[in-house]
């Protein structure tokens, strides 16, 4: 209990309060796992968006104002226990949920479809994308760590978190071997998770990969810092890009 304190911070909301931007429950009010925006046009993909430890999906429309225009279907994913969904918090529960997810989404649309994640919930998608492998195009892992553990040691020095964590999320060891495009984007200025963690995650992948360095970018307003350009060519390398 004392770890989710540290590392879940879920706010609650109604499926009213989370639908009230404009977007749709998914794939539906009574079984809410994520909200769905529609592109103008038909959609040419679908991303499906785990975003960070705090608040709930509600508050991440800055992705479909991102994606939309760019032709993708985004489905913005919810976890247990976060916004009118009920269960458990950690890894085990909101890994095997993302995974449902994917393949629900796999199930209803198709491909191509990417998966993003979002600081914890690069964590969360790397780990998903493993299980899912054969549904997704790419992965889009932003301000991610290589492992939780090595994050939680830069943060508490003095305690021996490498041997109490409980929840592990090391995606080095869930993506080596996944074989499709992965994107990593860091924060220049990460006080969060630095950005050599990072790092050190690009390092370990194998191809396709690429990096992207968001300069003088910190954890929380590293999107302030991207533009329209940025997004088309992160996506058009996921679709099917050339490695690096």
């Amino acid at each position: 209990m004392f770890q989710n304190h540290l590392l879940y911070f879920p706010q609650r909301a109604s499926v009213g309060e989370m639908t009230a931007g404009g977007l749709s429950p998914w794939p539906s009010g009574q079984e809410l796992r994520g909200l769905l925006a529609e592109p103008p046009l038909p959609a040419r993909a679908t991303a499906i968006v785990f975003h960070g430890n705090a608040g709930h999906a509600g508050h991440r429309q800055f992705y479909v104002d991102a994606l939309a225009p760019l032709g993708l279907r985004v489905i913005l994913a919810e976890y247990p226990a976060y916004g009118p969904r009920t269960g458990e918090l950690g890894e085990s529960s909101l890994v095997t949920d993302a995974e449902r997810t994917i393949a629900l989404a796999h199930s209803r649309y198709g491909g191509p479809l990417l998966i993003i994640g979002e600081s914890l919930g690069a964590g969360v998608a790397a780990a998903a994308s493993v299980g899912q492998r054969e549904a997704i195009a790419g992965l889009l892992l932003l301000t991610p760590w290589d492992r939780l553990a090595n994050v939680a040691s830069h943060h508490y020095p003095l305690l021996p978190v490498k041997w109490l964590l409980r929840d592990r999320y090391d995606s080095t060891r869930h993506l080596a071997t996944l074989g499709k495009p992965v994107l990593v984007a860091i924060a220049s200025e990460d006080r969060i998770v630095p950005a050599h963690f990072g790092r050190a995650l690009y390092d370990e992948l194998p191809a396709p990969k690429r990096l992207s360095v968001i300069a003088g970018a910190d954890h929380n307003d590293w999107f302030d810092r991207i533009d329209d350009t940025w997004w088309r060519q992160a996506i058009d390398f996921l679709l099917g890009g050339p490695a690096d």
